[in-house]
């Protein structure tokens, strides 16, 4: 690849680029991660993660390196609890997991994998043509300048490269602020899915046994300045409201977010790409923003990998903003809504009414789950009348006959990040179909008809991210499956499988 420096440049190695870059090195994809900060991130942040992330953790054999995941059953919709687990592998997300240890897992797993992160690099200017993009980047040893064949841009809420670009990013003002304490030495009832209290919102989340997360939220309050509030101040607005004293407490990080709602306009501008909070920013209820940037990568990950490898043309490429701009719109909705639920004040008690007799449905409550941990995203694979159809694939068991008990899951067969081609029934004429695609999915013959949702399907290709992009039914056979694995993987043009991912290469 005479010229460039490497075929993708990750701008930021927060979770997002970081998912992305071991994507992208399953694909074998040469990937350098910039970030302007000198060390990782030690701070908590985000606590945990959505049903769909503790998924797509799983499809690449991530989620045992997080140690013991314990999920939340119970959760709420703008302070109205729900079961989650009304829907199957539904859940209020993993239960207390720093962000800080998300971005330790997945940086181990990509540099593991081949990609390089240089730290204390700053992106200060980025200028793209038609075959790559030229990035400029001040170190401590002085600027120097990369050259990509693309560029990702995964570096928060205030993006460099976005601004840089040019990508536009409309939204709302904020209008509420709410304040975070991490802090030991202090007992504290647990308040898991907050407490209206008279004047604001009050929450409690344990974060092991001697630390709490407190969240408080006082209607009207504003601070001077741009940078977190001190403790003393968040002790202050939490005595205001609850009564209680907590400025014995030792803090541990402060820190504050808004309501502000934002989205890109374009999550693609020719070479550059924009992912996680560059991309889409709200306030955070129920894991969804850190978790959505995972989603990013997931979607982005094996579509770039697929256009460097020669396999699939450019256009596919525009199937990023096509699919997940909806998704991270849909969350604006939802966190908006669930704002107005949960810190609105008493005049906001006739729809609290209202909702809480809805949610006597479990249809309602399905619905309300399926939206929050992302279970119920469906992309358009082009065969909309099948149900299952650009949903995601369950983990369900499969009888291959192979392996020490001739049995795997579904999620273990994603773990390299290809595509699968399920053979639920032993056909003869699907496996032939799918032959001349045999150097970028894998076929899996299955010895029984697996028990769930895929109990009546014949035959079903999924793609690297874990979505179904068709469905064999009974009597179609093979029908459909060349469109679908051309438009996805591409025209074929051979049967050898590809080597091992290539060394990161990385020229600084």
């Amino acid at each position: 690849m005479q010229g460039f420096d490497a075929d993708v440049v990750v701008v930021g190695a927060g979770p997002a680029g970081l998912m992305l870059a071991g994507e992208l090195r399953l694909a074998g994809v040469r990937t350098v991660v910039l970030d302007l900060l000198a060390e990782p991130m030690r701070q908590s942040r985000a606590l945990g993660f959505s049903a769909r992330a503790i998924e797509e953790f799983d499809q690449r054999g991530l989620l045992p390196r997080f140690g013991d995941v314990q999920t939340i059953p119970f959760g709420h919709f703008g302070g109205l609890p729900i079961d989650y687990r009304v829907v199957e592998g539904g859940s209020y997300g993993a239960r207390g997991i720093p962000q800080s240890r998300t971005e330790e897992v997945l940086a181990g797993w990509a540099t593991e994998l081949g990609a390089v992160i240089h730290r204390e690099h700053e992106v200060v200017g980025l200028a793209a043509d038609d075959d790559g993009v030229e990035v400029d980047v001040a170190t401590p040893q002085g600027r120097k300048r990369l050259r990509a064949r693309y560029v990702a841009g995964c570096d928060g809420a205030r993006s460099t490269v976005r601004k840089l670009t040019g990508i536009d990013f409309p939204g709302t003002d904020p209008t509420v602020e709410l304040w975070f304490a991490d802090v030991t030495g202090c007992p504290l009832r647990p308040r898991f899915s907050g407490e209206r209290v008279p004047g604001g919102m009050v929450m409690v989340l344990p974060l092991g046994p001697e630390a709490n997360r407190v969240i408080v939220y006082e209607r009207g309050m504003r601070r001077q300045g741009d940078g977190a509030p001190d403790f003393a101040e968040i002790a202050a607005a939490w005595k205001r409201l609850t009564g209680e004293d907590i400025g014995g407490a030792r803090p541990l990080w402060t820190s504050f977010t808004t309501d502000s709602s934002r989205q890109a306009a374009e999550y693609r501008r020719g070479r550059v790409f924009l992912l996680g909070d560059a991309a889409h920013i709200h306030l955070p209820i129920g894991a969804q923003g850190m978790s959505a940037g995972i989603g990013d990568a997931m979607n982005l990950g094996w579509k770039l990998g697929a256009v460097l490898n020669g396999h699939a043309p450019g256009d596919l490429l525009d199937t990023y903003h096509s699919e997940r701009h909806p998704v991270a719109a849909g969350i604006l909705n939802n966190t908006l809504a669930q704002r107005t639920l949960y810190l609105g004040a008493d005049d906001m008690n006739p729809m609290r009414e209202v909702l809480t007799e809805l949610l006597a449905y479990e249809e309602v409550q399905r619905r309300l789950v399926g939206m929050v941990t992302g279970l119920d995203i469906r992309y358009d694979v082009g065969q909309g009348d099948h149900p299952l159809a650009g949903r995601r694939l369950p983990d369900v068991e499969l009888v291959s006959g192979s392996g020490p008990s001739g049995k795997t899951s579904a999620f273990r067969l994603l773990h390299a990040g290809r595509g699968i081609l399920l053979d639920l029934r032993g056909d003869a004429e699907v496996r032939a179909a799918a032959e001349p695609w045999a150097d970028r999915i894998d076929v899996v013959t299955t010895a029984s008809r697996p028990a769930g949702a895929l109990a009546e399907v014949e035959a079903a290709l999924v793609r690297p991210d874990g979505h179904l992009a068709w469905i064999g039914s009974r009597g179609s056979r093979a029908s459909g499956l060349p469109d679908a694995l051309a438009r996805w993987f591409g025209r074929p043009h051979g049967s050898h499988r590809p080597a091992a991912p290539a060394a990161a290469g990385a020229r600084l």
